[in-house]
């Protein structure tokens, strides 16, 4: 499984855009369409809500991928993870 690491440059971001920024869908339409589909977990359940707000500690999971969101300044986050858009 692919792990990815997500530093936060506010308090939260959208779990469509959580997607479209990682990379993990090509655009938000597809993220929107993933999480209506019921295609992704946050912190181990299904989530349909497409902006609900994802927050430093959460772990994201969709096809073979999970997203580890780190709060602003995190050690681990700060080495070669994603940038929120």
């Amino acid at each position: 499984m692919n792990l990815i690491e997500f530093e936060l440059r506010g308090e939260h971001i959208t779990l469509d855009a959580l997607l479209k920024a990682t990379g993990l869908a090509p655009s938000g339409g597809s993220a929107k369409l993933m999480i209506a589909e019921g295609k992704v977990q946050v912190d181990g359940r299904d989530e349909l809500r497409k902006t609900c707000k994802i927050r430093a500690g959460q772990v994201v999971a969709v096809a073979g991928a999970r997203v580890a969101v780190a709060a602003a300044g995190s050690a681990g986050a700060a080495a070669g993870g994603a940038q929120n858009l």
